[in-house]
């Protein structure tokens, strides 16, 4: 079954371990030794990290390292655009109301109009 990049960033186990690479490649053992999850778990979320394309695996001597590789993160990033703009423009168009609003004189209901009147 091929991943996408949606699917591997919908765990926050794999969020994390994206989070831990990005910084540094680490090798699998301690990617691994820092959550308080069975080996065999983190290497499947590894694994569906590779198959997505956000880390690669290099072999260094008798280490396998995790490097990551962000540009798959693009689709994501052009997704979320999308409704930012989306939702940019609708909260100018709601601060354009609301200054309108401000501005506008407050019209006097008849109860207001009707007690100046007896005063």
């Amino acid at each position: 079954m091929r991943r996408d990049v949606f699917q591997a960033i919908a765990d926050p186990t794999r969020r994390e371990i994206i989070s831990m690479i990005a910084h540094e490649s680490l090798h699998l053992n301690l990617v691994a030794d820092k959550f308080h999850v069975s080996r065999p778990a983190i290497s499947k979320h590894i694994k569906i990290l590779t198959e997505c394309g956000l880390i690669t695996i290099k072999q260094q001597g008798r280490h396998r390292y995790c490097e990551a590789n962000f540009g798959k993160l693009n689709e994501v990033a052009d997704w979320v655009e999308q409704y930012r703009k989306f939702w940019s423009q609708k909260l100018d168009a709601l601060e354009t109301y609301l200054e309108e609003l401000q501005f506008k004189p407050a019209k006097k209901t008849r109860k207001q109009t009707s007690k100046r009147k007896k005063h």
